[in-house]
């Protein structure tokens, strides 16, 4: 029987155009024998403008329901997930070759190990590429990593939420993205870095394409109390997972 990676994404109308690439970065991958993945593409509403964009592949599941933004699009998205792994995929971004079958080796080479992620280059519309400073070092980052470089720099943090690969089980218990306007991968970032070790890969993973049409480039993301009130949230959200003392793998318990 074929192991699964699930590729989970939310789009909507304007970002539709872009899917073609994006599937052409996943048809691109080569996996280790056995494995195999499976895209769900979930739009954020119910138009006509979407689907005559979706891959007409049999390993793509294309959904659409009430809009209610790209966490809720994605959380929503999990109920056909039935694999192992979830990979993020936005519809306006593409994956380097050779990213899943790094993330997987990560993962099924040390059970401790709950999520990874990796590097990530701008994708600018003049066809060039561009960096940023601030990655850790290749291999394991430790519970708490991750948030308390995000508190130190203005609420950034070192490693991409959109290039998260986690065990479906630890996104499921964490109950999936937030339910937040934006800054919902941030939320799911920081939560798992809250209650498990993580991996970050040095290669690059991810084309994060820029252009105007982005959810990120409107002034509505950027909104100053907003933006106070999103990364309240999520802070408190992981700090309090953080007291709890949950942590990935489980303990194995037997009942009496």
């Amino acid at each position: 029987m074929r192991r699964r990676i699930i590729i989970v994404t939310a789009v909507h109308a304007p970002s539709a155009p872009f899917l073609p690439d994006a599937y052409k970065s996943l048809c691109d991958q080569e996996l280790p024998e056995g494995w195999e993945w499976h895209w769900v593409i979930r739009e954020d509403g119910t138009s006509d403008e979407v689907a005559p964009h979706v891959p007409d592949d049999e390993r793509v599941t294309f959904l659409q329901g009430r809009p209610g933004g790209p966490g809720v699009a994605r959380t929503i998205a999990l109920a056909q997930a039935d694999g192992e792994y979830v990979k993020v995929l936005d519809a306006d971004d593409q994956l380097t070759p050779g990213v899943l079958a790094r993330d997987l080796a990560a993962l099924e080479g040390d059970r401790s190990i709950g999520w990874s992620t990796s590097r990530v280059l701008d994708a600018l519309p003049d066809g060039s590429t561009a960096g940023f400073p601030g990655d850790p070092d290749a291999g394991p980052i430790e519970t708490g990593a991750v948030l308390d470089y995000w508190k130190a720099n203005d609420f950034r943090a070192q490693v991409h939420p959109a290039t998260l690969f986690v065990r479906r089980d630890l996104l499921l218990a964490l109950g999936g993205w937030m339910a937040l306007p934006a800054s919902e991968d941030t939320g799911l970032l920081l939560a798992l870095n809250a209650t498990s070790r993580g991996w970050f890969s040095p290669e690059v993973g991810l084309l994060y394409r820029k252009w105007p049409g982005q959810v990120t480039s409107q002034a509505s993301h950027t909104d100053t109390a907003e933006r106070a009130a999103r990364m309240a949230v999520v802070e408190a959200r992981a700090r309090e997972l953080a007291r709890f003392r949950w942590h990935y793998p489980a303990a194995d318990r037997t009942s009496d």
